[in-house]
């Protein structure tokens, strides 16, 4: 199969699964220039699956940096009004997100990352209605990577450009499952792996989960009562499944934000908007953040936990086996979407309504008043290494091997 082919049955794979776009849903597209390519194989499709209308809102990560090296502060303190009234109508109308990262990882390099914080917190304030959409289920999101040359060669650098680029997107297609013949049933049949494990660790209902490993993290996260793991495929409100991420290895909940106390020591690079924040670690005190280090990227990592009060809280707790394809492939790609399903995970900052039994019908004062933390960011940071364990903790002192050498225990 030639290129072609291939970017087009993945384009194929990301509407049909990732969105599972229906007739007269309006869709939304969000993607740097490097990724036009995808785009328009992607629009393509979404107008053989019925859409009523495909908006393609662009970027440009050069034209992006002069605006962080320029503006004011005030610029990214308010959402533009256009991006506010297209977003919210989005969700409104019950359509469909389809977000394409390509970024160079190293793009926003030395740019103040408190800028970057301020322009989440607005976004979060601004687009509201868009944001509950997508926790509630009523818009149906979808992540995806495309293959970009700086994106690349920060992957593949022993490479040429053109064949560092080929490299990668067929990186991308094995991850995301688009390498098969048949790609869409692959995705069917990848969801129904998660369910044995997500049952069991329901079932079991510890009370707390406890993180060891060589490198420093030793660490005990609370989980809330009734709170549920999730994996796979996200439902919507009207009873369809789609893949919030394509790729995605991840069992998933949200801790009880005020039960986390230890030291947590990354295990892989953090890509965050541009900047890459290296060996660092963050330790924890009745769930708040009480102090950080970190080699490299500290005043990245500082800005993202100073976005607001939830950003020192947990949000997420994410189990992947160390044995799982991805981290198999054995590539950093500096990308959290990728590399997250690669390692076990934890997230600063909003934690998930569906980690909560009920807590789609929840206010979020009343998911934050169960222990699900609230906050204008969501920030993954990976920790799983070859040795680590994790024991769960049932609420009689009952404890569970439920990883050992970093794979699953059960």
């Amino acid at each position: 199969m030639n290129f072609e082919a291939q970017l087009d049955k993945y384009a194929e794979l990301v509407v049909r699964a990732g969105l599972n776009v229906q007739q007269g849903q309006e869709v939304l597209i969000e993607a740097d220039l490097e990724a036009a390519p995808l785009v328009r194989l992607a629009a393509k499709h979404a107008w053989a699956a019925g859409a009523k209308s495909v908006t393609v809102m662009w970027s440009d990560e050069a034209t992006t940096r002069l605006e962080y090296e320029n503006a004011g502060m005030e610029v990214f303190q308010q959402t533009p009004a256009w991006r506010a009234v297209l977003e919210n109508g989005l969700a409104e109308r019950g359509g469909a997100l389809l977000s394409i990262t390509s970024g160079d990882p190293y793009a926003m390099a030395g740019i103040n990352p408190t800028l970057r914080a301020e322009r989440r917190k607005a976004a979060y304030r601004d687009c509201h209605a868009f944001y509950l959409g997508m926790e509630t289920g009523r818009v149906a999101w979808s992540i995806v990577g495309a293959a970009s040359p700086k994106w690349a060669k920060a992957v593949f650098p022993q490479l040429p450009q053109e064949e560092a680029v080929q490299a990668l997107w067929q990186a991308i297609f094995k991850a995301a499952r688009a390498d098969g013949p048949a790609p869409v049933a692959a995705w069917r049949e990848h969801q129904k792996s998660f369910r044995a494990r997500a049952n069991w660790l329901n079932e079991q209902q510890f009370s707390a989960l406890h993180y060891k490993n060589s490198i420093g993290t030793d660490i005990t996260v609370g989980l809330p009562k009734n709170h549920v793991w999730c994996g796979g495929g996200n439902e919507l409100a009207d009873g369809r499944w789609q893949f919030c991420n394509m790729p995605t290895e991840e069992i998933y909940t949200s801790p009880d934000k005020d039960r986390v106390d230890g030291t947590v020591h990354s295990a892989m690079p953090l890509n965050h908007g541009g900047s890459l924040i290296d060996d660092f670690s963050i330790t924890f005190q009745n769930g708040r953040v009480t102090s950080f280090s970190a080699a490299k990227g500290y005043d990245a990592l500082k800005a993202i936990i100073e976005t607001d009060e939830g950003a020192r809280h947990l949000g997420e707790c994410a189990l992947i086996p160390a044995a799982s394809p991805i981290s198999r492939m054995g590539i950093l790609f500096y990308s959290t979407l990728f590399d997250e399903n690669a390692s076990c995970h934890f997230a600063l900052g909003k934690g998930f309504g569906d980690a909560i039994r009920g807590g789609r019908e929840m206010s979020e004062e009343e998911l934050e008043q169960h222990g699900v933390n609230r906050s204008a960011t969501h920030v993954d940071f990976m920790l799983g290494t070859p040795d680590l364990s994790i024991t769960g903790i049932k609420a009689d002192g009952t404890q569970v091997p439920v990883f050992q050498k970093g794979n699953w225990a059960f």
